[in-house]
Parts: structure tokens; C-alpha cells; sequence
């Protein structure tokens, strides 16, 4: 039916007949030729020249990849702004890297000068190459297909039958036919032009400027940013303000009124774990139960906070990221005065929930001599003990199956005074004197919930309670870009899709009266790159445009028709008669690409 040909031998000036028929079926920029002998630039031309090459698709995928490629050390190496602690831990055991990590803000990779400037660039280049193209893409959609090249059998894809219909019917019928398969088609002259595909702009444009809208979410979303951590024991509550927080962090432009007004109280947790199996001991299920109230006089609302299902309070997200046990203990001096109760948070060490923390009582206790001390336990918890036999504080399973507390007890000034901040899970213990036993050792020993540890010469005691409590951590998030950074991950798949998928090309149907008074329909199809769809879609509109308008015998060379006798070629398929080949001298194809650049 067509003869579709790839032929790609050079374009001589006959090409230029596809006039605007040839014109570029996509927005980019035509890349000039360069030309030898080019005059000196000046300062105006090289400004143009550079803003050309980074406008351009090739400089914004290159900036792209470096700025994917600077993000690595951010993942590599410890962070200022993440985590301090593995920063200063990094500089101590490597003497000779870490001066020059601070030269090159390896610490501080996202707000190092060299990762600013590749971000503003790749920025810089979306705009200046979206901005154009999006204008030029408006004005073809706004504009019309072009009419149709003089030489129809020009074209990549291209089909000719003669039939008996008068050309105006050709027309109408496949002016009807293309806009029911969503063709944008009008009349042009002798002839009919069509064009499909522009999703596949479309979603270049949308991809870029999700692009756009991404750096820009992300960028916003550091600035403002805030995360906060906190541990709750069961009982007791939270309020969104800074000193609440057990650490926090946020971006540059973050203020204290950017805080969400809220608070909650822990009404109570729950964990349940795998029993049996080679998952056992494997959490099962995490949730916390809280009552939370939104501003000063917000109304109480109930809601449980479960892992990977955050309680969302205005633009903040409540995360349980965080589970462990705070044993209750009962401090009381040698008169037996309660000078301390309290249930005690211990951080786990492992995933079986082995815990360990200090216990520190800083003010009420009186020494037996009646002078005022302070009083520090070392404390180590595993909810499941593993017996005596054992010979280890390890805990065997994280569920409460066989609680142990075991202290060790010190006397003393703990320096909380002192004006230097302290670690409520550490104790500073270079004023702090031991607890002896009777064989003069460290006092310690292994409590079970109910029993008491007597400190020696009537210095008191400390007792653990039978009510072990769970404390839940919570991360406190508010990142004002993650909507608007997701939607443009979204938009960019989709934007990605669309131009990978959909192929944009045109369409042109000929219909005119021969010399013998003949109609002859011609039909070609041209698509921004060679792809067998153009040639497969061509065929399929021209055998349902052949149903409408059947073809008739060629004439003979003479002039005569076919005598009877003879079969005819079959004309049940359009281009059966007087369909052109590549071997015709007016056919010679033009590839779809070079095409474009007419």
C-alpha cells in the first residue's frame, strides 16, 4: 500500500520543496553549523554564545548529572548539619582529611559555595530553556498544520491510488476521518493536513518544569525546615516549643513563629512481638495512643500514631520513630524520706531492647552526716533476663517477660550546676566517690520489680517499682516544600512518559482530477524521528480512507484500459494501482529528521 523507504543519502536543493510542511516537529533549538573563517566574537557575542550553551538540553542533563554527583559526599561523609557528634568524632580520628574537608565544605556539602553554584546554574539553564520553548509551543498549538509539500512522494511514508470519487468527497472523507482519530485537520487548497502528537511537547515542557518546581521546593523546604526529637514517657506530654525538644535543627530562614501551635499527652504504648520462627523477637506492632489538642484552646482530639503513620497537624508531622522502657524507681534518704520517684527512660542497645541510663538525684537528699549530696545510679535494663546462669545483662527477647534492673551507686556533686550542658542519659563522675560494699567493692546489684538496693551506712536506698512504663520517641517534621516537591516528581514521570511514548507527526491527503478526468489520492506522513509508526498509522487511515474511496484499473500505456482477459492487480488494498516505489526518480524519500531542519 506505501513504500516506506530510510534513505539517507545527502539533501539536495529539491528538498526544500517540503517548505513548511518540513518545519521542526518539536520545540528545540536548531543547531547552526559552524562556518569556517567566523569573525571575532566580542564581548556581546560571547555573552550570547554562553548563554546559548548553558540554555541548552545538553549543559542542563550535564548540570543535572554534577549535581546528582555533589550530592554523593553528602551521603558519604558526616554532616555539620545532621549530625555534630560523627563531625567532631571524624575530625579527632583523621588529623590530615579533615582540614581539608573544611576547605572544600565537605561537612556542609548542600550549602557549600561549589554545590550553590551548580544548583543556580542548573536552575538558571531550566528557565532560559523552557521559557522560549514554551512560548514557541504555544504558538503552534495556537497555529495550524501545514499545508502540504507540492511532492507528496517526498516523504518517508507516502501511498497514491486513483479512484472515481470526485475529489471534494476524498476531502470531506478524510477531513472527517482524521479528526475522528483526534487529529487536529483542516483544508488547505487541494488538500487536507493533519497533525497528532503534541503530548509528546507537551510532556517535554511539564517534565522541565516540574524540574523547575522541584529545586525550587527543595530549596524552600531547607530553608524553612525544622526536625525535632523528643522521648515521651507514658503519662506525660509534649508541647511544640524549643525547649521541649530533647535536640533540634532547622534551616537558615526557620524562626521560632514558624512552629506549629500544638501538644499531646502518651496515654499509652504498644508493642507486640513474633514469639516463634526465624523471626522472633521481630516487632509486630508499634502505636502509640495520645490525646492532642491543635493552638492554646484547641479542642481535645484522640488519635494513635503508628510507624510510617504520622499524626499531621497542620503543616507538621508527628513520627513514632522510637520505642524503649522507663523503669520506676523510688530514691529515699536514711530517714527514709522519698527524695526522688520517678519513671527513668533508658536508651536500647539493641534490638532486644537491652537499655541502659543514669539515674540522678540532684536535689532534697541529705548524706547521713546531714550534709547536702547528690545521688547517681548507673542503670542497666533488659525486660527478659537470661538467668544467672547466663553471666550477661543481655536481654533475651524486648517484650516484659522477665524485667531486671541492675544499678551501681555513687555519691557526690554531679556538676549540674557547673553551666555546662549534660546528657540526662550520662553521668559526669570526676566528683562523684563509689558506694562500697562489704568486701569494698562498687555496690552494685540486680534488682527484680518490688525489690530495693540499701545503700550502705544508712545513706538510704532505691527501690524498683513494679510499674515499668514505655517510654515512644517522637520526630517532630515540618517541611513546608514536600508537597509541592512530590507533585513535581509526579508531573516529571508523567511529563517523561509523554515524551518517550507519544510521537509527534503529520499527516497530508491530496485529492485532484487527473488529465483522464481520474481522481488520484495521494497520502504521506512525515514524524519527527524514523519509526515504523508513521508508515503503520499511514496505512491504517489510508486502507479506511480506500473503503470510502475505492480505487480504479490503471489506464493502459496506450490509453486503453485492460482488456477483459487480463486479471488486474487486486484492488482491494489502496496503492495496488499506481502505487509509487523507491525506485521512482520523483520518490526519492527524505529521512523524517532532515525533514525538520528544512
Amino acid at each position: 500500500m506505501s513504500d516506506t523507504t530510510t534513505d539517507t543519502s545527502t539533501q539536495t536543493g529539491d528538498d526544500q520543496d517540503l517548505g513548511a510542511a518540513g518545519s521542526q516537529l518539536s520545540t528545540a533549538p536548531v543547531e547552526d553549523s559552524p562556518s569556517p573563517n567566523l569573525p571575532s566574537l566580542g564581548v556581546i557575542g560571547w555573552a550570547r554564545w554562553f548563554w546559548r550553551q548553558l540554555t541548552s538540553m545538553r549543559v542542563a542533563l550535564l548540570l543535572l548529572l554534577l549535581l546528582s554527583l555533589a550530592a554523593i559526599p553528602g551521603s558519604l561523609i558526616p554532616q555539620t548539619g545532621i549530625n555534630e557528634a560523627q563531625v567532631a568524632d571524624f575530625r579527632e580520628r583523621h588529623d590530615v582529611l579533615a582540614p581539608v574537608y573544611d576547605k572544600l565544605g565537605l561537612f556542609n556539602v548542600y550549602s557549600s559555595v561549589w554545590f550553590s553554584a551548580i544548583y543556580i546554574l542548573l536552575f538558571v539553564s531550566l528557565i532560559g530553556c523552557i521559557v522560549p520553548r514554551t512560548w514557541q509551543f504555544v504558538g503552534q498549538l495556537r497555529g495550524r498544520p501545514p499545508g502540504a509539500p507540492r511532492r507528496l512522494t517526498r516523504l518517508p511514508a507516502h501511498t497514491t491510488w486513483r479512484t472515481s470519487a470526485d475529489p471534494e468527497e476524498v476531502r470531506e472523507a478524510a477531513l472527517a476521518l482524521l479528526r475522528k482519530r483526534r487529529f487536529r485537520a483542516h483544508a488547505v487548497g487541494d488538500a487536507v493536513a493533519a497533525e497528532k502528537g503534541y503530548l509528546r511537547e507537551l510532556g517535554n515542557l511539564a517534565f522541565h518544569l516540574a524540574l523547575i518546581v522541584m529545586l525550587i521546593a527543595f530549596a524552600w523546604g531547607q530553608l524553612f525546615k525544622s526536625e525535632g526529637n523528643k522521648i515521651v514517657v507514658e503519662g506525660d506530654g509534649f508541647s511544640n516549643t524549643l525547649t521541649q525538644y530533647d535536640d533540634f535543627k532547622s534551616g537558615n530562614l526557620f524562626t521560632n513563629d514558624d512552629l506549629e501551635p500544638f501538644s499531646f499527652d502518651v496515654e499509652e504504648f504498644t508493642g507486640t512481638y513474633e514469639r516463634t520462627g526465624p523471626n522472633r523477637g521481630t516487632p509486630r506492632t508499634y502505636e502509640t495512643e495520645v490525646t492532642y489538642t491543635e493552638g492554646a484552646d484547641g479542642e481535645e482530639k484522640n488519635a494513635v500514631i503508628k510507624v510510617n503513620k504520622p499524626l499531621e497537624i497542620g503543616d507538621a508531622k508527628v513520627y513514632l520513630v522510637s520505642h524503649g522502657y522507663a523503669p520506676v524507681v523510688t530514691v529515699r534518704d536514711g530517714k527514709g524520706e522519698i527524695v526522688y520517684q520517678d519513671a527513668v527512660p533508658l536508651l536500647p542497645l539493641d534490638n532486644n531492647v537491652t537499655s541502659n541510663g543514669v539515674v540522678k538525684v540532684l536535689d532534697g537528699y541529705r548524706n547521713p552526716q546531714g550534709k547536702k549530696e547528690q545521688l547517681g545510679f548507673q542503670a542497666f535494663f533488659v525486660p527478659t533476663f537470661g538467668g544467672s546462669a547466663s553471666g550477661t545483662m543481655l536481654s533475651q527477647f524486648p517484650a516484659l517477660d522477665y524485667p531486671v534492673l541492675a544499678l551501681n551507686a555513687y555519691h557526690g556533686d554531679l556538676k549540674a550546676d557547673s553551666g555546662i550542658p549534660q546528657s540526662v542519659y550520662q553521668m559526669d563522675k570526676t566528683k562523684m566517690r563509689e558506694f562500697k560494699d562489704a568486701d569494698g567493692e562498687l555496690l552494685k546489684k540486680l534488682l527484680t520489680p518490688g525489690e530495693t538496693m540499701t545503700l550502705p551506712g544508712g545513706a538510704g536506698s532505691i527501690t524498683f517499682e513494679k510499674d515499668i512504663k514505655e517510654w515512644a520517641g517522637f520526630q517532630v517534621v515540618q517541611e513546608p516544600g514536600g508537597g509541592w516537591a512530590l507533585g513535581g516528581a509526579l508531573t516529571a514521570i508523567g511529563g517523561l512518559a509523554a515524551s518517550l511514548f507519544v510521537q509527534r507527526r503529520r499527516v497530508w491527503v491530496r485529492a485532484v482530477r487527473g488529465d483522464d478526468g481520474v481522481t488520484v489520492v495521494e497520502m504521506a506522513g512525515l514524524g519527527r524521528s524514523e519509526s515504523a509508526k508513521v508508515p503503520e498509522e499511514l496505512g491504517d487511515l489510508a486502507g479506511t480512507l480506500y473503503e470510502r474511496a475505492p480505487g480504479v484499473p490503471d489506464p493502459e500505456p496506450d490509453g486503453t484500459p485492460e482488456p477483459d482477459g487480463t486479471p488486474p492487480e487486486d484492488p482491494g488494498t489502496p496503492g495496488a494501482s499506481g502505487t509509487t516505489t523507491s525506485t521512482d526518480t520523483d520518490s526519492q524519500a527524505v529521512p523524517a529528521e532532515g525533514a525538520e531542519q528544512q
